[in-house]
C-alpha cells in the first residue's frame, strides 16, 4: 500500500440487518454525531462498529461480540425468524477509502445455534477481491476464494469460520500477480482502519474507585484495553513504541508478540474507561508541554472557577483520597505505596501547569507505572493507583484532587486528553508496518455528553473540530442534544430514527 497518500478510514458504516437496523446506510466523515431518541440505535451503531475492529484487530467472532449484552443473539433483529436448520444471525459492514480507493467490507454472521461467519464479501477497484461461504456445517470453516487474475482467475483455500478472512488474507496472498496486490493493498487498507479505532467510555465511578475493584487492564468494559490473548486485539496491550503486539494486522495473523499482552498494566497508556487517567498525565505532561498547555485550556473553560493548570503528585504511604492531596505530597521522595506494585520512593511531583513549565527534578517524576511498571497493578483506588495522582491548581483557592470533579468534568478531561493524544498514549494496537503519520485514529465514544452541561459538551466538540483538522484524529459519537454543534465547521450530525 502506498501509505504517502490518503489515510486510510472507515467512510461508511452499513447496517444491514443488526438489532433494532435494517438497511442501514451511516456516512462517516471526520466527526460524525450520531443523535436520536433513546431506543433509536444510536450505541447499536457504535457496537457494530466496535464489532468489526476488533474483527480487523484479528480478535475471534466470540471475544468480538462479547461485550454486547444478550450476547451474539442480542445481535440479531427483533423478528427475525430462523431457517430449516433453526439458524438466525446479522448482516453488517463497511466501506473504507484510501490509496487503494474505496473498498467495501460486508459480513454475515450466523448467531444462533452456532456463533460463526458464514459469509464475507471485499470489493475494490472494479472486482470481488474475496468472498467466503459456509459450505459444510459440520466443519468450523469456509470456502475463501479471492483474486488472482493470473493462469487462474481465483485462488480457493479454507479459512476459519471465527476470523475475519480479510484479516488473513496477507499471510495468504503472495503478491505475485496484479490481481494479487490489488487483494493485498485492499485488504491491508480495510485493516489499518479497523485497527485504528479506540473505544473510550470515561466511567468516573471506576476512575474513582468507587464502582468496585477494577478487572486488570480493564477488561469486561466496553472495548476494554489490555485485554490478553493470541491476537491483536482492538485495546490490546503493544508496547508503546509498537514493538511488543502487532496482532493480526497488516502481516496479518496472530503475531507473536500479541500473545504477550499485559494484564494489569499498559505501560502508561490510556485504558478504555480511563481509570489510569493520573499515571497517563504523568507521562504526557512531560512529553509534550504544548500540547499538556491546550489540555489545560481546554479544561479551564469546561470546569467552574479558575483553574490555573494541572499537578501530578506522588500519593503519600497509606493515604487515598482527598487527603493525598496535601502539601506534604509536593515533596520529593514522598512514597506512592498505596498497594502491592505500587510506585517506589523517590517520585519527585511535577508541575504541570497552563505554560507547560516543570519543576526541578521533573523529568523523574513520572513514575514507573506510567513507563510499564505497575500502573493498574492494584485493584481499586480508582484515580491514585499508580502511585501518583492528579490535582487541579485553582489559584487562589488552592488545590483540589480531580477525582472531586464533577462527573461530567471528570469525563471531559478523560475525553479531551484522549483526543489531543494518538495511538502512543492510548491502550490500543495500531498496524505497526504503516508510520504513524499516515494512519488516522478514530475514537468511539458512546454517550459522548452524558453527565455534561451543554456548555461542557459544545467545548468538547469544538476540541475534536480543531484535532480533526489536523487529519490524524476521527471522532464517532452519540449525542443527547445534537444542537451542541450548531454552527462548528465540519461536524456532521446524523439522527437516527427520524
Amino acid at each position: 500500500m502506498n501509505s504517502d497518500s490518503e489515510r486510510p478510514a472507515v467512510t461508511e458504516l452499513r447496517l444491514s440487518a443488526f438489532k433494532a437496523h435494517r438497511g442501514v446506510v451511516l456516512p462517516l466523515g471526520p466527526l460524525t454525531l450520531l443523535s436520536g431518541g433513546s431506543g433509536s440505535g444510536k450505541s447499536s451503531a457504535l457496537q457494530a462498529y466496535e464489532i468489526l475492529a476488533r474483527l480487523g484487530s484479528g480478535q475471534s467472532l466470540a471475544r468480538a461480540v462479547r461485550d454486547v449484552a444478550g450476547g451474539p443473539s442480542a445481535c440479531v433483529p427483533a423478528g427475525a425468524r430462523p431457517d430449516d436448520q433453526g439458524r438466525r444471525g446479522f448482516r453488517i459492514g463497511c466501506t473504507v477509502s484510501g490509496p487503494a480507493g474505496p473498498v467495501s467490507l460486508d459480513l454475515a454472521v450466523q448467531a444462533e445455534p452456532e456463533l460463526r461467519i458464514v459469509g464475507e464479501r471485499l470489493t475494490g477497484g472494479g472486482e470481488t477481491l474475496l468472498t467466503t461461504a459456509l459450505t459444510d456445517p459440520d466443519r468450523p470453516a469456509v470456502q475463501a476464494a479471492w483474486h488472482t487474475a493470473g493462469a487462474t482467475p481465483v485462488t480457493r483455500a479454507p479459512l476459519p469460520d471465527d476470523r475475519l478472512g480479510t484479516s488473513l488474507l496477507p499471510l495468504r496472498v503472495a503478491g505475485k500477480t496484479a490481481g494479487q496486490r490489488l487483494v493485498l493493498a485492499a485488504a491491508e487498507q480495510v485493516v489499518v482502519a479497523l485497527r485504528s479505532a479506540f473505544v473510550c467510555d470515561p466511567r468516573p465511578e471506576v476512575m474513582r474507585g468507587t464502582g468496585g475493584a477494577r478487572a486488570a487492564g480493564g477488561a469486561g468494559l466496553p472495548g476494554a484495553a489490555g485485554a490478553t490473548g493470541a491476537t491483536g486485539a482492538l485495546g490490546s496491550a503493544g508496547g508503546a513504541g509498537g514493538s511488543a503486539g502487532r496482532g493480526s494486522g497488516v502481516r496479518g495473523g496472530r503475531g507473536k508478540g500479541a500473545g504477550k499482552a499485559r494484564e494489569g498494566h499498559d505501560e502508561g497508556r490510556l485504558r478504555s474507561s480511563c481509570d489510569n487517567l493520573p499515571a497517563v498525565l504523568a507521562r504526557t505532561s512531560q512529553e509534550c508541554a504544548r500540547r499538556h498547555a491546550v489540555l489545560v485550556a481546554a479544561v479551564r473553560e469546561a470546569c467552574v472557577g479558575p483553574v490555573d493548570g494541572l499537578r501530578a503528585v506522588p500519593r503519600q504511604a497509606g493515604v487515598t483520597g482527598a487527603g493525598a492531596a496535601g502539601s506534604g505530597a509536593r515533596e520529593s521522595g514522598v512514597t506512592g505505596a498505596t498497594g502491592a506494585g505500587a510506585t517506589g520512593a523517590g517520585v519527585t511531583a511535577s508541575r504541570m501547569t497552563a505554560s507547560g513549565a516543570t519543576g526541578a527534578g521533573a523529568a523523574a517524576a513520572v513514575p514507573a507505572a506510567g513507563r510499564g511498571g505497575t500502573a493498574g497493578a492494584q485493584s481499586g483506588g480508582g484515580l491514585g493507583d499508580a502511585g501518583v495522582q492528579v490535582v487541579l491548581d485553582r489559584g487562589v483557592l488552592g488545590e483540589m484532587p480531580v477525582e472531586q470533579l464533577g462527573d461530567g468534568e471528570l469525563r471531559f478531561l478523560a475525553l479531551a486528553l484522549v483526543l489531543l493524544t494518538g495511538p502512543g498514549v492510548l491502550a490500543m494496537d495500531p498496524a505497526g508496518e504503516i508510520p504513524s503519520a499516515h494512519q488516522q485514529m478514530t475514537v468511539m465514544a458512546d454517550g459522548m455528553d452524558r453527565c455534561m452541561d451543554r456548555r461542557q459538551a459544545r467545548e468538547l466538540v469544538s476540541l475534536a473540530v480543531r484535532m480533526a483538522e489536523r487529519g490524524h484524529v476521527r471522532l464517532l459519537g452519540t449525542v443527547r442534544d445534537p444542537s451542541v454543534a450548531e454552527g462548528l465547521p465540519g461536524v456532521q450530525v446524523l439522527h437516527l430514527g427520524a
